[in-house]
Parts: C-alpha cells; sequence; structure tokens
C-alpha cells in the first residue's frame, strides 16, 4: 500500500502477512513518481500563466490548519477502522509493516509528508483552481474534488474510500477556511506516518 493511504478497511484473508516497508521501493516511489508528479502539477500551473500561483511560504493559517486537520483524521480514520471491525466480522484490514531502524523511520517521514503534499496539491490545490477557472461554485468543486479523492483509494476497499471521502470533506473544509496548502499536506502526511507507526 502507498503511504497515501487512510486506515484501509480493505479485506483480507485472516492471518495474512502485513505488506513490507522495504526503503529501496519508497526510494523508487518517491523519486520516480511522487516529487515528478509533484513537479508536473506545479509546472501545468504555471504554463497557464495568468493568476496561477505556486503556493508560498508557510504562515500562521497553515499552523491552524494542522491543528484542526490532524486530529480529525485521526479521529475520522479510527471511527472508520471501528464500523468496519463491526460490519465486515470476519475479515482483515489491510495492514502495512513499520519501518525498522532510523533510516526506515526517516525515509517513511519523507514518503508520507510527499504524498501528503502531492495528494493535497492536485486534490485540494490544483483541481480547486481547474474547476473555479471551469466556472463551478464553491460546493461543486469541493464535491468534485473529494469524489475523485475518494476514487483514487477505491484500491483500499470500500471502508478505505469511504474514509478517504470524509477526509477529503475535511481537508477540503480545511483549506477553503484557510487557504493553507501546507497545513493539509502536513496533517495528511502525518497522519499516513501514523498508519506506519501504529504497527511498531
Amino acid at each position: 500500500m502507498a503511504s497515501g493511504g487512510f486506515f484501509s478497511g480493505t479485506a483480507g484473508a485472516e492471518g495474512e502477512e502485513p505488506l513490507r516497508f522495504v526503503i529501496s521501493q519508497e526510494l523508487s516511489r518517491i523519486v520516480g513518481f511522487t516529487l515528478p508528479a509533484i513537479a508536473l502539477i506545479g509546472y501545468l500551473l504555471v504554463l497557464r500563466g495568468g493568476k496561477n500561483r505556486l503556493p508560498g511560504q508557510p504562515r500562521s493559517g497553515d499552523f491552524l490548519s494542522l491543528a484542526i486537520a490532524l486530529p480529525g483524521l485521526l479521529g475520522l480514520g479510527l471511527l472508520i477502522s471501528l464500523v468496519s471491525s463491526v460490519f465486515s466480522a470476519g475479515t482483515s484490514a489491510l495492514t502495512v509493516e513499520a519501518p525498522k531502524g532510523l533510516p526506515a523511520v526517516i525515509i517513511m517521514f519523507f514518503s508520507c509528508l510527499s504524498t501528503g503534499y502531492m495528494e493535497e496539491f492536485y486534490f485540494r490545490y490544483y483541481l480547486s483552481l481547474r474547476f473555479r477557472q471551469a466556472g463551478l461554485r464553491d460546493l461543486s468543486v469541493m464535491g468534485l474534488s473529494v469524489l475523485l479523492f475518494s476514487i483514487c483509494h477505491i484500491y483500499e476497499g470500500l471502508w478505505g474510500a469511504l474514509n478517504a471521502f470524509l477526509a477529503g470533506i475535511l481537508l477540503s473544509l480545511v483549506y477553503k477556511k484557510y487557504r493553507a496548502l501546507h497545513g493539509i499536506a502536513w496533517a495528511h502526511g502525518l497522519y499516513n506516518a501514523f498508519i506506519y507507526l501504529a504497527g511498531l
């Protein structure tokens, strides 16, 4: 599972082995996919010119949005995990192995943070900007970006997609209130890291 996932809720066989954290695979994913995707989104913003701007430096709104979004994501993840355990009796959730050793933990944090930035840059910033430029109103902009965000997490199963849907609503509302991309990206990345570290 990519570190961009929420509590997955993906059904697996009883006693199924957790997905291993492999340093070389994470580094390959960061260098070969995540960072190029961030660069591509930035390039597409700049390519169109006009009023499109890349996110600036962190500011106070980023810290407020982090303080709101991270506990919200953890609460939603816990709620979905509990509900899925009640309604999905007899199945087990797909789990990830915690990184072992300081180098693996550092790479895991960088992987989670870069994935958080990539997804928030695309779903909350880039798509919102493009949908507004297409003439959509705020509710439609949020609804479409949240729907696409949850569809992209369907590989985690029904519960994972539902969790991503609810998390997408939370992140969209926090972003709309503070216009602080860094804060929601940090919250997203720290949530992803929590999923890994919960396996310790």
